[in-house]
């Protein structure tokens, strides 16, 4: 994805367009609609490219019925009746690019996506429909078709080949059979993590392996996966040294194979090794690390992340690592969302796209501003230049970052 724009959701009333990069990176303060934004990506592209019905009550994002949803303008405006999203795809992740527009409605209290419009990048090619009608065109002609109630008894919109197929396409309409062949991309889901992770236990019982957002699976995952995926080991190990987390991770096997196990880590001191400590008595911030840093590395990980405050219980030089890591997995060609408070995290990204320590460049970095004003909120897309300067920052996000600066130098001089 290249670009989102929303419009009457949450707290976004006007539409609100954002540049998304390899590597997104959200900032603002609490309650600016940084998790919508997130939980909206998702519906995006489940509703696009998975055929699932978006749940916008799914874990890590819970944004309730469709009343908590829609955007409320207060007094006689009262809520919208609908709220729409889209986004454009560039032609380096699909087979050319194109943009996809999703209008939800309320079905009880749920929200649904009730219209929907596929274009190719100039606009002049499209096919749209809602739920009794399918129009689409080309440079020279449009067509429109009446077709039978297309919601099914959940909400659900058929995929857009069928749509197109119930319409009787035609060779003269191969344009727009063209585009809907343009939009095949894999329907892995997206992986989206919780700002809080599950809590690290003294021994694991061997479970399922299913990605769940507080990576309560990740325990098993590496006892399955550590010492047989070298790719593996060797990224976490370097992460552990880059961060000074740890320098080694080990799987303990209490009995037989398939039996409890537990997670250890040691530190190395110059030329000798630590001893090997259970995960649970190591810090609580490399476990709640671990299951965020594991997904990334995984060689079979999904094309895009979608991360809630990964800094939790991190001290300063492991953010900043953490910022390190995010550029070499964004120059994967894996696209990031990073929702961060961190100042450590930012600042390092800045330094190693400034200092090339990556292949990733200024324009694979996009920082997003949530600023609000009064009861809506602002997206502001901001840069990076060559020297790791942030470009277009309005007076809102300067202002907060240099007063938190002069208190800190303020408090200095003060206790000198």
């Amino acid at each position: 994805m290249r670009r989102i724009w929303l419009r009457n959701y949450r707290c976004f009333r006007d539409r609100q367009d954002a540049r998304l990069a390899p590597l997104t990176i959200l900032v603002g303060d609490n309650s600016t609609g940084k998790t919508s934004f997130l939980a909206m990506i998702r519906a995006l592209w489940d509703c696009a490219y998975a055929n699932r019905i978006p749940n916008f009550k799914e874990e890590p994002y819970d944004l309730g019925s469709f009343n908590e949803i829609a955007h409320f303008r207060g007094g006689r405006g009262g809520r919208a009746t609908s709220f729409e999203s889209g986004f454009e795809m560039s032609a380096n992740e699909a087979p050319q690019a194109h943009q996809w527009g999703v209008t939800f409605s309320r079905r009880g209290t749920a929200s649904v996506p009730t219209k929907r419009r596929l274009a190719n990048k100039k606009g002049d090619v499209w096919l749209e429909h809602d739920q009794s009608e399918v129009r689409f065109g080309t440079p020279s002609r449009t067509w429109k078709s009446e077709i039978p109630e297309l919601l099914d008894e959940v909400g659900r919109l058929p995929p857009l080949r069928q749509i197109a197929f119930l319409c009787g396409l035609t060779r003269e309409q191969r344009a727009v059979e063209d585009l809907l062949r343009s939009t095949l991309v894999s329907a892995q889901r997206i992986y989206a993590s919780a700002p809080l992770r599950s809590r690290p236990r003294r021994t694991y019982d061997p479970a399922r392996i299913a990605s769940e957002p507080d990576g309560d699976y990740t325990p098993m995952l590496l006892a399955n996966r550590y010492f047989e995926d070298k790719h593996l080991r060797d990224a976490l190990r370097r992460f552990g040294r880059d961060s000074g987390l740890f320098d080694e991770i080990s799987v303990k096997a209490l009995g037989k194979q398939s039996g409890p196990f537990q997670l250890q880590i040691r530190r190395y001191d110059g030329t000798a090794k630590g001893t090997l400590r259970n995960l649970i008595d190591s810090g609580y911030g490399v476990s709640q690390v671990l299951s965020v840093v594991t997904e990334l590395l995984r060689k079979d990980a999904p094309r895009m992340f979608l991360m809630q405050q990964p800094e939790v219980h991190l001290h300063p030089s492991a953010q900043a690592a953490l910022g390190s890591l995010f550029c070499r997995v964004a120059a994967w060609k894996r696209q990031l969302i990073v929702e961060t408070h961190s100042d450590h995290l930012i600042d390092r990204v800045r330094m190693d796209v400034r200092d090339g320590v990556g292949t990733l460049k200024p324009e694979d970095v996009s920082i997003l501003y949530f600023e609000r004003r009064n009861l809506d909120v602002r997206i502001h897309s901001l840069r990076v230049d060559n020297e790791g300067n942030i470009l277009d920052a309005p007076p809102g996000y300067r202002r907060f970052f240099m007063e938190e600066v002069s208190r800190s130098l303020w408090r200095r001089e003060m206790d000198d």
